[in-house]
């Protein structure tokens, strides 16, 4: 299953173990690569909406078993350990309602659709966000479809992108087309690109970020690069920067690979945090001075673009019927475009 807050390991389906009044809410097949590594650091990596008290607790409970039996918060991952979380109640089920939800659709056939999703909208249904996603919105359109009738939360989905980010989606219609494509984003075959306006120009005008990502120490609503490879996922960026306003500049990055919040972070850690990123610190003037003028306007591109200001711009993926390299891009959005506008105007009145 492709999913970014597990990456590459295996997420299993629920399975109630009965006999014992457990139910399994969580199980990952371990990457024949993975070293050596604390069950608990391992897991908070992995897992959404936790903490490693909570896991340790878990642990300490018996609720934490490798290869079936229940392991300590001390115990080391090995590679292809087979490690399941189990609980007393079972998982909270959320029932996938259709609702009529306007999409903006690039392409459809048989076998897939292109969206272009806007920023706000969450792609899948989860804690905070039980209604108004883009699943609801699928399972409306693609009704009469067997894989939306599933109930799947993610439902035809292979990949995403963050609630305030812009830009293409490619969801599956089929369980086919669903394996063929996940295959691709899993080989990091697909071609991505995204369009960011950034704070500051970087040094070199192109470059490659490899850096791992992982959950974030301080922070689990954030992850944070780790340059020694010992802790997260690696994760590679190329950047390219289209234009410079001095102030900030508007870049171009392409995916190597597909983690969680990878760009922001990326550009974070090289000190570029990305303009209006309020979990990185881009809602605030990182270049220029705090002069009245200066301020007011860039509080009114705040305005302008009130979210991080990146866009997906750019996917391409072989079709899984027609095995042929289809490349879609879609325009930036108003919001964006507006704001770098008022850059471009701001700094030739200046010259």
């Amino acid at each position: 299953m492709m999913q970014e807050s597990i990456d590459i390991e295996e997420l299993e389906d629920v399975i109630p173990e009965e006999e014992q009044g457990l139910f399994e809410h969580h199980r990952i097949r371990v990457d024949k690569g993975q070293s050596l590594l604390r069950i608990d650091k391992f897991l908070f990596d992995r897992l959404e909406q936790t903490s490693r008290n909570r896991i340790q607790g878990a642990a300490e409970a018996g609720f934490i078993r490798v290869n079936g039996v229940p392991v300590k918060a001390s115990y080391r991952v090995k590679p292809l350990d087979d490690i399941s979380i189990v609980m007393p109640k079972p998982p909270r089920e959320i029932e996938i309602f259709p609702e009529d939800i306007p999409l903006n659709i690039l392409y459809e056939d048989a076998d897939l659709l292109l969206v272009n999703k806007p920023a706000g909208l969450v792609v899948h249904p989860g804690v905070g966000n039980y209604s108004g996603t883009l699943v609801n919105a699928l399972v409306f359109h693609l009704k009469g479809e067997p894989l939306f009738e599933t109930g799947d939360i993610r439902a035809g989905l292979v990949h995403r992108i963050d609630k305030n980010t812009s830009g293409i989606l490619v969801v599956a219609k089929n369980e086919f087309s669903h394996r063929h494509l996940s295959r691709q984003f899993f080989d990091h075959t697909t071609e991505r690109v995204y369009q960011a306006l950034v704070w500051g120009t970087p040094k070199s005008a192109e470059g490659t970020i490899d850096m791992n990502i992982g959950r974030s120490v301080k922070d689990p609503l954030k992850r944070q690069a780790f340059p020694d490879g010992e802790q997260g996922k690696r994760a590679v960026t190329h950047y390219r920067v289209l234009e410079s306003f001095g102030y900030v500049s508007l870049i171009e990055c392409k995916l190597e690979t597909g983690r969680t919040h990878q760009i922001r972070v990326h550009m974070s850690h090289i000190g570029h945090p990305l303009f209006m990123d309020e979990l990185y610190g881009g809602n605030k003037i990182l270049k220029g001075t705090t002069f009245s003028h200066y301020k007011q306007f860039v509080e009114k591109c705040f305005q302008l673009c009130p979210r991080q200001a990146l866009h997906a711009k750019v996917l391409g993926f072989e079709h899984p019927g027609l095995h042929e390299r289809m490349l879609f891009e879609s325009d930036l959005p108003q919001d964006m475009q507006q704001c770098i506008d008022a850059w471009r105007t701001y700094i030739a009145q200046r010259n």
